[in-house]
């Protein structure tokens, strides 16, 4: 780019090529229009497309890329014919321009008013009049006055308005200056040929009357209003209609200003201030660097209180302040308090900062807001209004003037103040909030005890008004260790108290909030407050106050007070709320105080009896296990949300972190109705997602609740959950998994009886049919699983009934009765479809694929078991799909197929990962003897001794009896002793079952 440096460019006015001081046109006006396009779009590349649609709009010719060729042709041949280098490059994805800023006339004026600006800004006045001279001299004509293309009339009208807006920004200067007479001169062409510009005309209006032609400054205001009259029916703006009014009165601010001081009313910069990098840079640019030339700039910033408004707004204007070297004008509106400042006294402050004597304000906050916008009138002044309440306390005090700006803070966003851009101020993340801690402290404390530091800042949830408070406290006591502050946050009842050090109070910023809500939004934050969940949906409101139709509108209310903050929308479709952690504790002490203990309990009745509506409707479609569904008594209350077609997984998903705290909470409550009912909902969703840790830790304590309270349903579901859970996964401390199985499934069984459930009793004689299966007791097994069948189908237990088929395949599968097995596991199947549950369907499919094989049916056995996984994978199920994995290996293993090993190791890291120990010792068992086939027993004893270890853990003497027999086995092949003590202590279990021979 170097080369053209002594090539110019011109567009403001005829679009020409300097060089050497002469002046050459380039042929075509299209032509010249390509050209001017690519000045004005300098250091970016333009794409062919975009070329086209500035060119001809959304009508191009079909030989427009060619005429574009064309021209840059054209334009490259006139360059080289008057000396001046190729400017142009060009590649498949468009053109760029290689011209240096300084080069284009147009850059050159955009730069001269640039650094006019900021002398103004500096206070140097001279100088930027001079610059704003020499910018003006720059046009010679209408911008782009003989160029063609669709583009070039927004182009023009854009030229047009920087070149006005520089006049006017002149004018301002000339008139502070006191040179009217001269500007008056000047902007009369203007004038007439902008007439309807009303900016224009208010400057022209001022100089004249400056100049003592006090007349035609009237005259020209009474041409404007019939103009706009006629040709747009309207009436002239406040601004011009002040000015009139004010020169008919020969009002004394009108005279060439004096100097006076400019206003400076900010407060003083935080000395620690903390963080906030992005939000200062964003803001700063929207009061700087990114102001559109026509329109004022407002920037807003949102957030709850004590999160910092007011510390990063001050700080941004103390930034910003050299950009506005008229002044800054600052109120504190207390909009969160119970009577926030009048607009009207506002002016009369703002007023008196610039200096308007105070018998000549207006008694009128119209008048007042006129005569404010008539001062600020071409100035460049930042007014920043902290803590606003509302739109309607904000829209006085805005300037009329492009040349100012204006900064506003409020808890709540006010969208209806137009222009305005909003950021929404969160609270500290943990690293941001240490950071405070450690400048507010100003010790070494939190660099050596960054644990305890870092618990600081937890306890005050970020909030840098607590993390304030917490520095003040420890810098006042230098002999406080951090764990010692920490200890004191730690009591939830006393935090709030702690979190005040002189004016500085957590509990006061939020109590500002609380007295501006009307009295049913107070009580729905109180309410809600009382839910120690992290987030919650927005149809919980509706529940807590008994279902209003107005619930929503209270809501938001509390997210625009910025009490309660938005989660997002979760997978379900459902809008989540959360609760900052320490207005949480304020909510509930509110209602500790104003709220009776039964109205609370009540009102989380409600909100815990909504969830258990919505999961009861949910559960129902979720594919897992064929329990009864067994429920309590407790009311659904409606819900104001539409449950049809959401995905009840995708439900489930999106509560489960507020759904386990509220188990938690209605068992601390004592609300065990409700906890077994909601819990009960959660396990067919924990079972599928294989979430078995949750599911025994929350069935362990409902269950505990129930038994407290005499509830003996209760107790029973939650029972019927926990024997399949302690028994398929985990490991027993003591004994054996089976026996204890068998306990606590005749315990279930009777516990049903003596309720007279029969869908229950139908649940648990399965469980007792299985139990017996394992300890060998056949006979008795097939009795419980026949009795479990008969219950189920005179109770109208679908799901019962396919439990009990499988219970009795199972059965007969372990007495050898294959065949027998496989037409109870048809039944199984076709009960498990007919209920509509593929999950369980999925599990039947693969004890069909197991008795095929058994059976000697390879081929459908494998059918099966892919029909199973398939499932499986829709519903991203790894309990089933680790049995169905276990039952491919053994299938590749009898085939010899290599697939076979990666089938047992997936099963095993599986069965790991999700502590399936039944699963775990079958795939150590199998991999056992894919090495003892591939001939290295040394591996095969290690597999198969883990996997015999862990089956003494399981109690099932079948597959106890296979895995002593496979250990045995190995133990020979690598010549050891031990092999005779494995197939003796199998022989043994064989004859218990009633089989010949240890399978030697």
């Amino acid at each position: 780019m170097a080369h053209t440096a002594h090539t110019q460019f011109t567009v403001l006015g005829p679009v020409t090529v300097v060089t050497g001081g002469r002046q050459h046109r380039i042929p075509r006006a299209q032509t010249r229009g390509l050209l001017a396009l690519m000045l004005l779009n300098l250091g970016r590349r333009v794409s062919r497309e975009a070329v086209i649609e500035a060119m001809w709009g959304g009508t191009p010719p079909s030989t427009a890329r060619s005429q574009v060729h064309n021209a840059v042709t054209v334009i490259r041949g006139r360059l080289a014919e008057i000396g001046a280098p190729e400017v142009f490059a060009s590649d498949p994805s468009g053109y760029e321009l290689l011209v240096e800023p300084h080069q284009v006339d147009a850059a050159r004026f955009d730069e001269r008013v640039r650094l006019a600006r900021d002398a103004a800004a500096r206070g140097e006045a001279k100088e930027a009049v001079r610059l704003l001279r020499g910018a003006l001299d720059l046009w010679t004509g209408e911008p782009l006055a003989d160029a063609t293309g669709s583009f070039v009339d927004a182009a023009r009208a854009r030229l047009v308005e920087r070149r006005l807006t520089a006049v006017e920004d002149l004018a301002d200067l000339e008139l502070d200056l006191g040179r009217a007479e001269a500007i008056a001169a000047e902007l009369a062409p203007l004038v007439d040929a902008h007439p309807m510009r009303e900016r224009l005309r208010v400057r022209q209006m001022t100089a004249l009357y400056r100049s003592g032609r006090q007349v035609e400054a009237l005259q020209t205001y009474r041409v404007y209003r019939n103009l706009l009259a006629e040709h747009e029916g309207l009436d002239p703006g406040r601004e011009i209609a002040e000015l009139e009014r004010l020169i008919l009165r020969a009002d004394s601010g009108l005279a060439t200003p004096q100097t006076v001081a400019a206003p400076a009313l900010l407060p003083p910069d935080i000395p620690d201030f903390t963080g906030r990098d992005a939000a200062v840079d964003d803001l700063r640019k929207l009061l700087t660097d990114g102001r559109p030339a026509a329109a004022l700039a407002i920037a807003g910033v949102a957030g709850m209180g004590g999160v910092g408004k007011t510390t990063l707004a001050v700080h941004v204007a103390h930034q910003a302040a050299p950009a506005y070297p008229d002044g800054q004008l600052y109120a504190n509106l207390r909009g969160a308090e119970a009577v926030p400042l009048d607009a009207a006294d506002v002016l009369a402050r703002f007023l008196r900062a610039l200096g308007v004597d105070s018998r000549a304000i207006p008694e009128d906050v119209v008048e007042r807001a006129e005569l404010y916008r008539t001062r600020l009138a071409g100035r460049r002044v930042l007014v920043v209004l902290d803590n606003a309440a509302s739109e309607e306390q904000v829209r006085p005090l805005l300037p009329g003037a492009a040349s100012c700006a204006v900064l506003v803070t409020s808890r709540a966003r006010l969208t209806g103040v137009e222009g305005a851009r909003w950021i929404d101020l969160e609270v500290f993340a943990s690293g941001e909030a240490i950071r405070l801690l450690g400048r507010v402290t100003g010790d070494d404390r939190v660099a050596t005890q960054p644990a305890d530091a870092a618990e600081i800042v937890r306890l005050c949830g970020g909030l840098p008004l607590a993390v304030r408070v917490a520095g003040a406290r420890l810098t006042a006591r230098p002999s406080w260790r951090l764990a010692h502050l920490a200890g004191m946050l730690r009591d939830e009842r006393r935090r709030l108290d702690r979190l005040a050090t002189g004016d500085l109070e957590v509990r006061a910023s939020l109590a500002l909030s609380y007295d501006g809500l009307d009295g049913a939004t107070r009580l729905l934050f109180r309410r809600l407050g009382l839910f120690d969940v992290p987030d919650f949906p927005g149809w919980l409101a509706g529940a807590v106050l008994d279902g209003p139709a107005d619930a929503a509108a209270h809501l938001e209310a509390l997210f625009d007070a910025q009490l309660l903050a938005a989660a997002g929308v979760d997978a379900a479709g459902q809008i989540r709320y959360r609760f900052h952690d320490l207005v949480r504790l304020y909510a509930q002490e509110r209602a500790e105080i104003e709220d009776p203990s039964q109205e609370r309990t009540h009102a989380l009745e409600r909100g815990f009896a909504a969830w258990l509506g919505v999961a009861e409707r949910m559960a129902a479609q979720v594919p897992g296990p064929c329990y009864a569904a067994i429920g309590g008594s407790v009311p659904r209350p409606p819900v104001d949300w539409p449950l049809d077609d959401v995905d009840p997984l995708q439900w489930f998903d999106a509560e489960r972190a507020a759904l386990l705290p509220a188990v938690r909470q209605a068992c601390e409550l004592g609300l065990d109705e409700l906890a077994f009912d909601l819990a009960g909902r959660l396990e067919k969703y924990f079972d599928i997602r294989g979430m078995y840790a949750d599911w025994n830790a929350i069935n362990t304590l409902v269950l505990g609740a129930c038994r407290r309270a005499g509830n003996r349903l209760g107790a029973a579901v939650m029972l019927r959950g926990l024997i399949d859970v302690v028994t398929w996964n985990t490991t027993p401390e003591g004994g054996d998994a089976t026996t204890r199985f068998h306990t606590d499934a005749f315990q279930l069984l009777e516990m049903f009886t003596e309720l007279a459930e029969p869908r229950g009793m139908s649940d648990a004689a399965v469980m007792c049919s299985w139990a017996l299966t394992a300890q060998a007791a056949y006979p008795e097994a097939v009795d419980y699983g026949t009795r479990a069948l008969r219950l189920a189908e005179e109770s109208g237990h679908k799901g019962g009934e396919a439990r009990a088929h499988v219970a009795l395949a199972l059965a007969r599968g372990e007495q050898l009765d294959i065949v027998s097995a496989i037409q109870h596991l048809h039944h199984a199947l076709a009960a498990a479809r007919a209920l509509g549950n593929p999950r369980y369907e999925s599990a039947v499919l693969q004890f069909l694929g197991i008795a095929h094989r058994e059976a000697g049916d390879l081929d459908a056995s494998e059918q099966r078991l892919g029909e199973s996984l398939a499932i499986s994978h829709r519903y991203r199920d790894n309990y089933t799909k680790v049995l169905t994995m276990l039952a491919l290996a053994r299938l590749h293993l009898r085939r010899g197929d290599p697939q076979a090993r990666s089938a047992a190791e997936s099963s095993l890291a599986l069965g790991r990962e999700y502590n399936m120990t039944h699963h775990v010792a079958d795939a150590l068992g199998v991999l056992g003897e894919i090495e003892l086939a591939g001939g290295d027993p040394e591996r095969a004893v290690a597999y198969l001794e883990e996997s015999v270890a862990m089956w003494r853990t399981r109690g099932w003497l079948s597959f106890l009896a296979a895995a002593l027999v496979s250990l045995g086995r190995a133990y020979a092949a690598a010549g050891s002793p031990a092999a005779d003590g494995a197939f003796a202590e199998a022989q043994e279990i064989a004859t218990r079952l009633g089989r010949n021979g240890s399978g030697q």
